[in-house]
């Protein structure tokens, strides 16, 4: 005879793919990460992570990733001598702006 599906086993399925959402949150970019030194390991960390790399320019001692993830433009600082995160900016949709 089948057991009945029960509500503990729909919670742990619940459970289960809210662990595994977090997984996919957790794998964004934060503030303190290390992601590297140079133009070279800080594209291919960021790309290891999801983001599409349009551009990285070296300024007063950061290096600035403009990227993109799910459609979400951003900027990553990262300071140049320890390769940690130190700022991240989302980009305002220019055109969602109303000209009224």
């Amino acid at each position: 005879m089948k057991k009945p599906f029960t509500s503990s086993a729909l919670t742990l399925f619940s459970i289960s793919g809210l662990v595994a959402s977090m997984g996919v949150a957790a794998a964004a970019v934060s503030l303190g990460d290390k992601l590297g030194t140079s133009e070279d390991e800080i594209r291919s960390a960021l790309t290891q992570q999801g983001y599409t790399v349009e551009e990285i320019e070296a300024e007063d001692g950061k290096l600035e990733a403009e990227v993109t993830l799910d459609g979400q433009e951003m900027e990553v600082v990262v300071d140049a001598a320890s390769g940690m995160v130190l700022e991240l900016e989302l980009e305002k949709d220019e055109d969602s702006e109303d000209d009224d």
